[in-house]
């Protein structure tokens, strides 16, 4: 897979938090010491005091409405939240919306005050390490598809499926289609467990066996390619697929949140 098979895109890395308006106190009931095992055993009393808990809650659900409107035009991976550069402007638009929401309660609270900061780098359509990275998290989520299908378990197979197909977006058009082609089998093969196994009482193993797997398998290779590429130093010319929200420690400064472009 070669680098380019990237769509230049965004990583945003976001951070809220609820400073004030809860306290908590903790009481040392036993120190440490060691039991008949040798173990070593410590217990202690947390009592957490709200002074305000209507305010509380509220702050609460508005800082995951402040969340929610960004993280809704990203896709999550392991590494963070990612943005099509062609979905830039929706992300300002979030972004925006997520410091209204914030400003909103912050402006009217007494007790408690909600922090949004969102850290937004730039991933260039020719970086060979960003396509490994991003590669390998749609590897993983095509190895549990697959998992998912010889488990006979639609669960497992739709929460990957979802995951790879917003991964997608970071795709080219080329690779995103092919990882496209090895959702919709999944999918498909999902659906027959459904109706075979869970409905209609066949044996999970026969259908397990008649279940078609060629695209999920020539997509996983694919990634599997570029692993070995990274090996050599070389990437190699066949496409394959490849196709991120960090919560930090509370802030310690109560300024308004900052959105930065870097250059990576």
């Amino acid at each position: 897979m070669k680098a380019s098979t990237l769509r230049p895109g965004l990583l945003v890395s976001l951070k809220t938090t609820v400073r004030g308006g809860v306290a908590y106190k903790k009481v040392d009931l036993e120190q440490p010491h060691l039991d008949a095992s040798g173990s070593q055993i410590a217990r202690w009393e947390t009592t957490r005091e709200i002074s305000d808990p209507q305010e509380f809650e509220a702050a609460i659900k508005a800082r995951g409405a402040a969340r929610s409107a960004i993280t809704a035009v990203c896709c999550a991976s392991s590494f963070g939240l990612l943005c099509p550069s062609a979905e830039e402007a929706k992300l300002e638009s979030a972004i925006a919306e997520a410091r209204r929401i914030v400003d909103r309660f912050n402006g009217s609270a007494s007790c408690s005050r909600i922090d949004v900061y969102a850290l937004v780098g730039r991933v260039a359509q020719d970086d060979a390490e960003a396509a490994r990275a991003i590669g390998s998290e749609v590897r993983e989520l095509l190895e549990a598809m697959q998992a998912g299908i010889k488990a006979a378990s639609p669960e497992a197979i739709r929460e990957a499926a979802n995951k790879a197909r917003a991964l997608g977006s970071m795709l080219s058009p080329e690779v995103s289609g092919q990882v496209s082609a090895a959702i919709v089998e999944a999918r498909q093969a999902a659906r027959a467990i459904v109706a075979r196994v869970e409905r209609a009482g066949e044996t999970a193993a026969t259908v397990v066996a008649e279940l078609a797997t060629r695209r999920l398998e020539e997509a996983r290779f694919a990634f599997l390619d570029l692993d070995e590429a990274e090996d050599t130093g070389l990437l190699p010319d066949a496409p394959a697929g490849r196709g991120i929200d960090l919560e930090a420690a509370p802030a310690m400064a109560a300024g308004p949140s900052e959105s930065r472009a870097l250059e990576f």
